[in-house]
């Protein structure tokens, strides 16, 4: 299996962007947002599914896959601003936003900051809160091992808490895709971005204040952000809907494709077109 794909590009907020763009222009738009350290090309399955009824945008955020990086610090403000000034270079009103972990983070805030822009969420493998001081250590940690060693190592130690043990243990294709998104970025740009990571500031004061119909998906073996982190989360949000995807860790949308798309399209399905 590959994740090959055609991607154009596109300046915005004075940035080369790398996106892909299927279905009909005349149809919803829905953006997905990749997390780290990936690339676009993770919501492949995504993108097959949903493209016949649906306009399908992906797009690499800045330093990953093949957009550019920019001559700003990274943080998830710069990320926001990216997503907005995307949107207004694609002549994007409105969409329904799609955030995974890190995407996530970007589209919370965008949802804080820009909620007229958007009429329905939806939030995978992501929380809320800001990195703990243990957490921001660990990044820094973590960057230090980059700098001084290779970005195979860091890719084998991040695939390890992105896949389940079943996926693990039956080493299935996928695994190996997403070590290639890894070892495709840059060690300035995973540095940049783990420093933008610790710096975030918390979303979970905004969660009441959320009044879009809102899909949570989580992995049940999800390490990185537990099943428990998705029910604060769905208590918080009233109009959310939450479901939990057995036998899958962190990348629930590649390693259970079809239930994670069924649950997708059960709820864009509900969507009313704005």
């Amino acid at each position: 299996m590959q994740y090959k794909e055609n991607y154009k590009n596109i300046n915005a907020n004075n940035l080369g962007i790398s996106f892909s763009d299927e279905g009909s222009k005349m149809a919803q738009s829905i953006i997905f947002i990749h997390g780290f350290p990936l690339n676009k090309s993770m919501w492949k399955k995504q993108v097959d599914e949903l493209k016949d009824n649906y306009r399908v945008i992906t797009y690499d955020i800045r330093g990953h896959g093949n957009t550019e990086n920019g001559s700003d610090e990274f943080s998830i403000d710069l990320f926001v601003k990216d997503l907005i000034s995307f949107m207004d270079a694609m002549k994007i009103d409105k969409a329904i936003l799609c955030g995974f972990s890190m995407g996530g983070y970007i589209a919370l805030k965008a949802v804080k900051d820009y909620s007229k822009r958007f009429i329905a969420l939806i939030l995978s493998s992501t929380n809320c809160v800001a990195d703990s001081p243990e957490t921001i250590v660990y990044r820094a940690r973590t960057i230090e091992i980059l700098k001084e060693g290779t970005i195979g190592r860091f890719a084998t130690e991040s695939l390890k808490k992105l896949f389940c043990n079943e996926s693990t243990n039956n080493s299935i294709p996928e695994i190996e895709i997403v070590r290639e998104m890894i070892a495709g970025t840059s060690k300035q740009s995973l540095c940049s971005t783990l420093l933008a990571l610790s710096a975030r500031e918390e979303t979970c004061s905004v969660l009441a204040r959320i009044k879009m119909p809102t899909l949570i998906l989580v992995g049940e073996d999800d390490e990185i952000t537990p099943p428990d982190t998705a029910r604060f989360m769905h208590e918080k949000i009233k109009k959310s809907t939450l479901h939990i995807i057995k036998q899958a860790g962190h990348l629930c949308n590649i390693e259970k494709p079809d239930e994670f798309n069924n649950q997708l399209k059960k709820f864009l399905s509900s969507i009313k077109p704005k």
